[in-house]
């Protein structure tokens, strides 16, 4: 990067994967302050894994908003789908009652306009939030349309998704 680059700190994660660095690396950058698309572009592309989700340290007086712009925010489907990115995630510490942080995800360019419920997205967003809430364990909720709550756990490097799971399709491969 330029010479006018910042120190950010940056958390990698695997997901879906059983061994470290075994499946999809993705980064984590807390930011201090919010930084223009195109800064956040050069970083991604400069990074190449699968995902990077930029976050936005905001003033403690605007996090009882926080959850409501997360849950009110309007994407821009068609700015986002130009975007050189799988996706674009918003996160917010909870003000609802049983849980702990709240997130949205839009993958347009993946051709999904906002996806229900991202156990990427949370793989990525659980090293982060187990920081910022102090513990390894907790109850994150994403506020898509259809929306879904997921219990997650940091243990040392990996990131558990515990909780129920539907099967939605059945098959066999034949050789």
């Amino acid at each position: 990067m330029s010479s006018s680059s910042v120190s950010i700190p940056l958390i990698q994660v695997d997901a879906f994967a059983s061994e470290p660095f075994g499946g999809n690396p993705a980064a984590v950058c807390v930011l201090p302050a919010a930084r223009d698309a195109g800064w956040m572009q050069h970083v991604a592309a400069e990074m190449n894994l699968s995902e990077t989700a930029f976050l936005v340290r905001r003033p403690a007086e605007a996090s009882a908003k926080a959850e409501a712009t997360v849950r009110n925010a309007r994407p821009d489907f068609a700015a986002l789908r130009a975007l050189p990115a799988r996706g674009i995630m918003i996160t917010s510490r909870a003000t609802t009652p049983g849980w702990d942080c709240v997130s949205r995800f839009c993958a347009p360019g993946s051709g999904v306009d906002e996806d229900p419920v991202t156990g990427s997205a949370h793989c990525c967003l659980t090293p982060y939030w187990s920081r910022a809430l102090g513990r390894t364990e907790f109850v994150a909720r994403q506020l898509s349309a259809r929306g879904g709550t997921l219990r997650v756990r940091l243990d040392g490097d990996r990131v558990k998704l515990l909780g129920q799971a539907v099967t939605v399709l059945r098959g066999e491969l034949l050789a």
